[in-house]
C-alpha cells in the first residue's frame, strides 16, 4: 500500500498554510489586488510561504501591500493512533 506524499509531509510536523495577499496593481498603484496562497509548511518559520514571497519580489511587478496568514497542523501526534483489530459487519 503506497502512502500519500501530503500524508507523509503531515506526519512529519507540515500544516496547511493560507496566505491572503494583498497587492499594489503594476500599473495603477492606488489599486489593491488580493491573491489566496496555500501550500504545506512547517511553523513557526514558513520556509516555502518565504521562499514563495521571495519569488513574488524578485520576479513579479505587483509590488506587495500586506500578507496575512493561518496555520493548521492537519494531523498531531495525539489525533493518530495504530489500531490493533479491526470488526466487521455483514
Amino acid at each position: 500500500m503506497r502512502v500519500s506524499p501530503e500524508f507523509e509531509r503531515q506526519m512529519r510536523g507540515y500544516g496547511m498554510t493560507t496566505a491572503h495577499i494583498l497587492y499594489h496593481m503594476p500599473d495603477f498603484h492606488s489599486v489593491l489586488q488580493t491573491y489566496v496562497w496555500q501550500d504545506y509548511d512547517i511553523a513557526p518559520d514558513f520556509p516555502a510561504l518565504k521562499k514563495f514571497l521571495d519569488f513574488w519580489e524578485t520576479n513579479l511587478d505587483g509590488p506587495l501591500h500586506s500578507v496575512r496568514y493561518a496555520h493548521k497542523s492537519l494531523i498531531g501526534p495525539n489525533e493518530w493512533r495504530a489500531i490493533d483489530g479491526e470488526f466487521r459487519l455483514h
